[in-house]
């Protein structure tokens, strides 16, 4: 970037800050706190993406802006950059450094290019479908953390490692994270969000919630969500173009390499067992209840320092790991949460929401666009558990004030809840942290953005009308 350039953009950061402060109103947002909130998410959303700064540095806006304007509680900001989250990918970031130290990254490459071949659109369709099962269960964070190193090992060993500068790395780990965002609408399983939702749902009706219930009224959404995601990822790619070699080179290669070393057993093992003990939470929670996904993965990335190779030397040294632990992904990840924070504690999320409720709506289709569009902006900016908190109760009583149904609204709501694509808040910080350019994630997510709110808008309205039992729990 040009020094002119880097300049300019260094000053329009916090000239939008300032412009949020004095020039929103005050009848809707009435505290100065609420206004800087959104100040600040906006100054860093352009940091992010024009890039005048380092990503990780523009992280830490939160904490400088809420020390000069106090917009909420310190502590609960500072608390976003130690949280569960935040240990998990640490923990796995260190795992993964084993994987190279080991030579096991190479291995898992050759592996996957010879099962799944070579073909740029088969290995978009392939992860993507992948990232999207294990997240209709699972955390998204969780799958998106886990899955993002083995697709990076598989690029770095076809020589597209560097994410920054690669067409088909930036693609592939931006799918996986759209995935693991889309796949959480799927099931009550995918996230707090969508528990959130349940409990909201259980309030109404009184009655317990069944899950199945979920399942097939959001499977249509799904279906359309999947396709309509796979296309857009696909519709740039030719369908000849390749990763570079065939199916059968990368076997030959797999084949061509040694056993298996114990080091590579211990380090595959680790990350496995952290993998397995996040997957299977429910199975062992009565028993273990503080053994979260986030600490499995710190114990087993204590445990890899524990490996000793045949020589007697010690595989992970501190000194030489930390050197390799993607920090800018921690710290991007740990920045849009605090962004979040700031939001929903300054009272900015309400007011937004007391702003949706005096547009003065019938609950017909300007009713769907509007809280599918405005639960998905704010999830952008917050954590979507946060947007569900916020966003629930406020169009529960918008609906029942105008005499309808909630329960449908509800649901819909949960489709902007569980899906967002522009900036590298939440789970799309990890494709950040690997090298991808928020300018390009920017780029790609506000043509999604727009493809998905037609899309379910449209869907959503449609069920509304003529589907009976989407009006049912």
């Amino acid at each position: 970037m040009k020094n002119k350039n880097r300049v300019i953009f260094l000053g329009i950061g916090p000239v939008l800050f300032l412009l949020c402060c004095f020039i929103l109103p005050e009848s809707v947002f009435s505290t100065v706190g609420s206004r800087a909130a959104i100040g600040t998410v906006a100054w860093m959303a352009f940091w992010w993406v024009t890039a005048p700064v380092d990503y990780a540095v523009t992280a830490f806006l939160p904490i400088a802006v809420n020390a000069v304007i106090q917009m909420c509680d310190m502590s609960a900001v500072i608390a976003n950059y130690a949280s569960e989250t935040i240990l998990l990918l640490l923990g796995a970031s260190i795992l993964t450094v084993s994987w190279e130290e080991t030579g096991l990254d190479k291995r898992i490459a050759a592996g996957f290019l010879g099962m799944v071949g070579e073909n740029l659109r088969t290995q978009l369709v392939f992860w993507f479908m992948l990232s999207t099962l294990l997240s209709s269960i699972l955390p998204n964070s969780v799958v998106c953390a886990t899955v993002t190193p083995i697709a990076v090992s598989m690029l770095k060993y076809v020589g597209e490692g560097d994410i920054s500068h690669s067409k088909v790395g930036s693609k592939l780990l931006l799918n996986i994270a759209y995935a693991a965002g889309i796949g959480g609408l799927a099931s009550p399983l995918g996230g707090a969000m969508n528990l959130v939702t349940v409990d909201y749902l259980q309030q109404l009706t009184g009655e317990e919630y069944m899950y199945a219930s979920w399942v097939v009224r959001f499977f249509p959404i799904m279906i359309v969500l999947v396709v309509s995601n796979i296309m857009f990822m696909l519709r740039d790619v030719k369908k000849d173009e390749s990763l570079g070699g065939s199916k059968e080179y990368f076997q030959e290669e797999y084949r061509k390499m040694p056993r298996m070393s114990f080091e590579e057993k211990c380090s595959l093992i680790l990350f496995l067992i952290a993998t397995v003990l996040s997957f299977t939470r429910q199975l062992y929670q009565a028993y273990l209840p503080g053994l979260k996904p986030a600490y499995a993965f710190i114990i087993c990335a204590i445990l890899s320092f524990l490996i000793t190779r045949k020589d007697g030397k010690r595989l992970m040294v501190w000194g030489n790991v930390q050197t390799k632990i993607i920090w800018e992904l921690i710290y991007v990840f740990a920045g849009g949460l605090a962004a979040g924070t700031l939001i929903n504690q300054s009272g900015a999320a309400d007011a937004i929401g007391s702003m949706v409720a005096g547009l003065g709506l019938t609950g017909g289709l300007t009713t769907v666009f509007v809280i599918i569009t405005v639960t998905l902006l704010l999830s952008d900016v917050t954590s979507n558990t946060a947007t569900a908190a916020v966003a629930m109760p406020i169009v529960i009583s918008i609906i029942q004030g105008i005499g309808l149904n909630p329960v449908p609204f509800v649901y819909i709501a949960s489709v902007g809840v569980n899906l967002s694509y522009m900036l590298p808040t939440s789970i799309r910080a990890i494709p950040v942290g690997y090298g991808l350019q928020p300018k390009y994630m920017f780029k790609e997510g506000v043509k999604m953005t727009v493809m998905v709110i037609i899309l379910m808008t449209a869907i959503c309205y449609v069920m509304l009308r003529f589907w009976p039992a989407f009006s049912t729990v």
